[in-house]
């Protein structure tokens, strides 16, 4: 259980804990270090918070939002950002699923990728500014554990669309429903415990429609989906609920 909840950890932040290595694990250690992804958003949520706790003594508004992105950017070593500008270079490309592949896996940033990349990070930085004030450290600590949380939901019954495989083959193939619900019940309890029950369900429901209908779009597109795929999926689904936070709470409350 501390091993693969260590593995979830190193997988998704850039800071050392432990000796796990998702290096030395085999596939079936990784895939099942899914179920604690909720419980590493929240302590990424955590740091979001003390973040901004500290930045708002010191700064505007605008510039504490900014700041904040920036925390979360630098903790995830720009993981998400990456797969997110990579899945938009392929959606962009006109061509075969083949060749939108090859354009993902390129390392270079593409024109589609680097528009799409602005306008995710102008998104989300409006979002987490206008975030109603009386909740909105509450929203930023939920805010990872439902990204994340949908990477878990995207990834069950899906098929890499690389017939070689890739990084998340172990993840496709080895992720099993007992690590969904786990995953789902760690969300669950994390997102109850902070907006109430009624909230937690929408938050989840609006989780689940971004993650299988991403995985829909893409595996049409791509035939399948990749590890860029998730990421990409982390950052629409954290985005959609920045937006959606202040009317699902209003909505919740009346």
């Amino acid at each position: 259980m501390i091993r693969s909840s260590l593995l979830a950890w190193h997988f998704l932040t850039i800071i050392p804990l432990g000796t796990a290595s998702y290096v030395q694990s085999t596939p079936r250690e990784l895939a099942s270090s899914m179920q604690w992804y909720p419980a590493v958003g929240l302590m990424i949520g955590g740091t979001l918070v003390a973040g901004n706790a500290l930045f708002e003594m010191a700064f505007t508004p605008d510039l504490t939002a900014l700041l904040v992105l920036c925390v979360l950017v630098v903790l995830t070593g720009g993981l998400h950002q990456d797969g997110l500008a990579d899945t938009i270079d392929g959606l962009g490309k006109r061509g075969s699923p083949a060749e939108r592949l090859a354009v993902m896996k390129d390392g270079s940033i593409g024109a589609f990728g680097a528009t799409g990349l602005l306008l995710a990070f102008g998104l989300r930085f409006a979002g987490i500014l206008h975030l109603p004030g009386a909740d909105r450290l509450l929203l930023l600590l939920c805010m990872p554990v439902i990204g994340r949380w949908a990477m878990v939901v995207a990834t069950f019954g899906s098929s890499h669309a690389r017939p070689a495989g890739g990084l998340a083959s172990d993840f496709f193939q080895e992720l099993r429903l007992r690590d969904v619900l786990w995953a789902t019940i760690w969300a669950g309890v994390l997102l109850c415990g902070a907006v109430g029950w009624q909230a937690a369900g929408l938050f989840l429901g609006l989780g689940a429609v971004s993650a299988r209908g991403m995985v829909f779009a893409c595996s049409w597109v791509f035939g399948g989906i990749t590890g860029d795929v998730l990421g990409a999926i982390n950052e629409v689904t954290e985005i959609l609920f920045l937006l959606a936070a202040p009317s699902i709470l209003m909505l919740v409350v009346f």
